[in-house]
C-alpha cells in the first residue's frame, strides 16, 4: 500500500487511507459503526477532523441489551460523538439466537442488518476491523478448515446493503491505535465479555495470538498478507466460475450437461459462485460435494436433492434448481377484477401477476371476462392451445416443458370460473388468443420472487 506505513497513525494517515480505498474520496458519505470500543473510537476520532472534507460523516451505535451496561455505553457512545460534533445514532435491536448458533454470531448478525438497514444509497459504512482482527479470522477459518475464500478473510472494501463497507484500519496492529488513544486521553469502553475464554475468538487473542507473536513479532503482518494472496486467488476464481456459470446457465437454472464437462474440480468452484451469487448460505463441504458428484451421478428421471439450511438444490432433467427448502403451496382460489393494467399479490412467496397492455401482446384483453379467478393445480385441468385441437391436460404439458414436480403445484392458472385460460407466463387458451382483429392485447406477466428476495 502506498502513501501509508503501519506504525503511524492519526488523521494525517487516515486521509491518505481512505483516498486510497474510497472511490470519489473526500466527497463521499460517511457512516462509522461506532460500538464504543477502542478500535472504533480510535477511527471515529481521527475522522472527525476530515469532517469538513467530506460530504458527510455520521455514525450509527447498536445496542444488543444482552449485557446489563449496554445502556451505559449508549450514553458513552452519544457524549463521545457530541465532543468529536459527529452526529450519532443509536439503534437497538433483539438478538434472537437460532438452535446451533452463538450468541456471538447471533449479536453479529443483528448488528450487520441492522446497519445495512441504517446505510443510505452510496454511503460508505467504516468499520474498525484491524491487523489483529484479520489475524484471528485467519486463525479461525483454519480451525474450521476453510477453503481459499475462507482464507481470504475480511476485505478490505466490498458492496454492502445500499452502499459499501470499508475496513481502512486492516494494516495497523491494535496496539498502534491504542497508543494514539492514551496519548491524546481519549476514553473508550472495555467489554468484560472480551474476557471470556469460552468465546472462540477470545480464546484466540488471550491464549494463542500472545505465543505466536512472543515467537514471530511479525505474524500480523504475514497472515495479513497470505489474506492478500489468498483473495487474489479467489478472485481469480471466481472470474472463472462466472465464465462456467454464463455458459451453463439456463434460465435461473444450470445445465446439467453442460456442468458435466467440466472436470470436478472446476464444476465444484462454478456450483459454489452459482450460490453465493444468490445471496444465500453456502453448503457445508459435505452437501457440496453431493451437489458436484452425487446429484450427476443419479439417474435422469431421480429429481434428486440436496438440502441446507432453508435452501435446497434439485435436479429435475438436466436442469440444477437452487429453491427454498420449502415452498408456498396455495389451493384456495382468489378473485380478481380485471382493469386497466390490473396488478395482484399471490400469497407467500409465489410473487406478483401483472395483466399489462401490450401492442404485440398475445391475450385478446377484449375476450377477457371482467372478473377472473387464480386457481392452483388440483388434478384434471386442460387447456385448448389451437383453436381446431384438442384440450390438452396440464399435466402433460407441464412435464413436457421441464416444469419440476415441486414447482407444477405453484403455477398460478389465471380461470373463467373452472375454465383454464391462462397458465402463468406459459401457455394461453385459444379462446382469448389474440389475432390480427384484435382491438386491445396484453400479456400476463409473472413476477416471480427471487430466493434472494425470499430470504429479506
Amino acid at each position: 500500500m502506498a502513501g501509508v506505513t503501519r506504525s503511524s497513525f492519526g488523521p494525517d494517515w487516515l486521509d491518505r487511507r481512505l483516498a486510497e480505498l474510497l472511490p470519489g474520496y473526500p466527497r463521499v458519505a460517511v457512516c462509522v459503526a461506532f460500538s464504543g470500543g477502542l478500535d472504533s473510537t480510535a477511527l471515529l476520532a481521527a475522522l472527525a477532523p476530515l469532517s469538513k472534507r467530506l460530504a458527510e460523516l455520521r455514525a450509527i451505535h447498536v445496542d444488543h441489551g444482552i449485557n446489563p451496561a449496554s445502556g451505559r455505553w449508549s450514553r458513552h457512545c452519544r457524549t463521545l460523538a457530541r465532543v468529536l460534533h459527529v452526529p450519532l445514532g443509536v439503534r437497538r435491536v433483539s438478538v434472537s439466537r437460532a438452535r446451533g448458533t452463538s450468541l456471538e454470531a447471533a449479536a453479529r448478525a443483528a448488528r450487520y442488518e441492522a446497519l445495512a438497514a441504517a446505510l443510505k444509497p452510496g454511503e460508505f459504512l467504516l468499520t474498525a476491523h484491524h491487523e489483529d482482527d484479520q489475524l484471528e479470522t485467519v486463525l479461525l477459518q483454519l480451525m474450521r478448515g476453510a477453503g481459499i475464500a475462507g482464507l481470504a478473510a475480511m476485505p478490505e472494501i466490498v458492496p454492502f446493503a445500499s452502499g459499501w463497507l470499508a475496513r481502512p484500519l486492516l494494516p495497523l496492529p491494535r496496539a498502534t491505535l491504542e497508543r494514539w488513544l492514551r496519548d491524546r486521553g481519549i476514553p473508550w469502553i472495555e467489554d468484560d465479555s472480551n474476557l471470556d475464554e469460552r468465546i472462540d475468538r477470545n480464546y484466540l487473542r488471550l491464549k494463542i495470538v500472545p505465543l505466536l507473536r512472543a515467537r514471530w513479532p511479525g505474524a500480523g503482518a504475514a497472515v495479513a498478507r497470505s489474506a492478500r494472496h489468498a483473495a487474489q486467488a479467489q478472485r481469480i476464481l471466481d472470474r472463472l466460475a462466472r465464465m462456467d456459470v454464463e455458459r451453463a446457465a439456463d434460465g435461473d437454472a444450470l445445465s446439467v450437461p453442460r456442468l458435466r464437462a467440466l472436470d470436478l474440480d472446476r464444476r465444484r468452484n462454478a456450483i459454489r459462485f452459482w450460490i453465493a451469487r444468490a445471496g444465500v448460505p453456502l453448503p457445508d463441504a459435505r452437501r457440496l460435494e453431493e451437489i458436484a458428484r452425487t446429484l450427476f451421478t443419479a439417474r435422469a428421471d431421480a429429481n434428486p436433492v440436496v438440502e441446507w439450511g432453508d435452501v435446497a438444490v434439485q435436479r429435475h432433467a438436466n436442469r440444477l434448481l437452487l429453491r427454498p427448502r420449502t415452498l408456498t403451496v396455495h389451493r384456495s382460489p382468489i378473485e380478481w377484477l380485471v382493469t386497466r393494467d390490473a396488478k395482484l399479490q399471490l400469497p407467500g412467496d409465489l410473487g406478483t401477476l401483472e395483466l399489462v397492455e401490450d401492442a404485440r401482446g398475445p391475450v385478446d384483453l377484449d375476450a377477457l371476462p371482467p372478473k377472473l379467478t387464480i386457481r392452483w393445480r388440483s388434478g384434471g385441468e386442460r387447456i385448448r392451445l389451437d383453436a381446431r385441437g384438442p384440450r390438452r391436460a396440464l399435466k402433460d404439458l407441464l412435464q413436457s416443458a421441464r416444469v419440476p414436480p415441486a414447482e407444477r403445484a405453484r403455477v398460478p392458472l389465471v380461470c373463467d370460473g373452472e375454465r383454464v385460460l391462462i397458465v402463468g407466463d406459459l401457455w394461453i387458451d385459444a379462446a382469448i388468443r389474440a389475432g390480427p382483429g384484435s382491438r386491445r392485447r396484453g400479456r400476463l406477466v409473472w413476477h416471480r420472487i427471487s430466493l434472494r428476495a425470499s430470504r429479506t
